[in-house]
């Protein structure tokens, strides 16, 4: 499945390489860095980096040197390769190459797998709709910076689907933590006009910011972030309805500018903050 994600990510930003080829840098957050990357032939010699590098192809063939083979990855498939592994890489056609891939520091993945080994998948090009997603949530758009609600997420996530396609047995997850799960609920409702850190719902659960995550998701079906989202959302909504200008709204419920009000609210609501206002204001 190809993904055209337009040029979203590309204005405002940093830009290297020719005109053609460019690398697009994402603003940056504590042990996880993101780009977008644009290529014709050969772009990177052989190297090796200490972090996990895991994308999506997006346009064109995605060709690189990894453990001994010549691998391909072709538009909608994902990459992982593990930290100090030596590759190459660069364009498999003349079309060129179009791709978004994240750096995450181990030290991010063992916090999460509370001692289990680092998860090392041999497959480094993977077919797999869930984890595709799982990484276009943290690589689009790439001008969004995260909260730490969405990291912890992400991470939970991403550790659970790289341990299965690295083999791993999955550990149950024994007895949900309905009470956790609850306060944390409700520490996000009555908290949801600011910034609330992983850190705080850990105090106030008494399980760490990962574990959180699961017992959240098994409960309630969503993520403490995603939660905490909407309830922005639905503030910003009631003042739409009550007339309140849509600058003075986006800022109220939290959000860091107009654009990414816009974004959020047509995700959640399926048309823009301005003609959820035109409706309700004919109405």
């Amino acid at each position: 499945m190809a993904h055209d994600l337009g040029n979203e990510a590309l204005g405002g930003l940093e830009r290297s390489c020719a005109e053609d080829d460019r690398i697009v840098s994402a603003p940056g957050a504590t042990g996880l860095e993101r780009i977008e990357a644009r290529f014709h032939g050969n772009a990177f010699d052989l190297h090796r980096h200490d972090t996990y590098a895991i994308g999506v192809t997006l346009d064109g063939v995605q060709r690189f040197h990894y453990r001994g083979a010549l691998r391909h990855s072709l538009p909608g498939q994902a990459i992982v390769l593990h930290p100090d592994e030596l590759h190459d890489g660069g364009a498999g056609t003349e079309h060129g190459l179009r791709y978004r891939i994240l750096y995450l520091e181990p030290s991010m993945l063992l916090d999460c797998l509370h001692g289990s080994p680092l998860p090392f998948v041999k497959d480094a090009v993977v077919s797999d709709p869930q984890l595709r997603g799982t990484l276009l949530s943290a690589l689009t758009p790439l001008t969004e910076e995260f909260d730490d609600l969405f990291v912890a997420d992400f991470i939970a996530q991403l550790a659970q689907q790289l341990k299965r396609h690295a083999g791993q047995p999955a550990k149950s997850a024994g007895k949900i933590a309905w009470r956790a799960a609850e306060l944390a609920r409700d520490y996000l409702e009555e908290n949801a006009e600011r910034p609330v850190r992983s850190d705080e719902l850990e105090a106030v659960t008494g399980l760490d910011r990962y574990a959180l995550s699961r017992h959240f998701r098994a409960t309630y079906s969503t993520s403490p972030h995603r939660f905490l989202l909407m309830r922005r959302l639905q503030r910003a909504r009631r003042m739409i309805e009550a007339g309140e200008p849509l600058a003075e709204t986006a800022v109220a419920a939290g959000f860091s500018d107009q654009s990414h009000f816009d974004r959020h609210f047509k995700k959640a609501f399926g048309l823009t903050p301005g003609r959820w206002a035109t409706l309700v204001r004919d109405a």
